[in-house]
């Protein structure tokens, strides 16, 4: 009997673990998919000559990619904050990311907060250079 509960205790633990594991998982994807799409629109930018922005919804956790029609979803669970240029600030809680033909932008900080950890993402104004950093 003592065996057995210490076998489903130890169950426990694992399955314990490996849900926080998921979390911190799925907290990564979210930064990773967010460097993609500024890597992405930065892109566009420079392929196109063209201005290409990553607009952040911070009211509904989202974001969007100018000229494409998806919208990506943040987890709930995950805070996120935008630093940007004042006159890319669109709406209450709405900001965006701008990259110029050239590869330069308006610059920039998108953070992503889940409990204590912090994934930043520093976007340099002067070469449009996107950086992922876990804090």
């Amino acid at each position: 009997m003592v065996v057995l509960f210490i076998m489903v205790l130890g169950f426990s633990v694992i399955g314990i673990n490996l849900s926080s594991g998921n979390n911190a998982t799925e907290h990564q994807r979210a930064a990773r998919d967010i460097v993609s799409a500024l890597r992405y629109a930065r892109g566009m930018a420079l392929m196109t000559h063209k201005e290409t922005t990553v607009t952040f919804d911070l009211n509904e956790n989202n974001y969007t990619v100018a000229n494409r029609d998806k919208v990506f979803a943040i987890p709930e669970t995950i805070k996120v904050t935008v630093v940007t240029a004042q006159s890319q600030l669109t709406e209450k809680n709405k900001g965006s990311i701008r990259f110029f033909g050239d590869g330069s932008s308006t610059g920039g900080r998108v953070s992503l907060k889940r409990g204590e950890n912090v994934w930043k993402i520093d976007i340099n104004w002067l070469t449009g250079q996107i950086e992922l950093e876990n804090k």
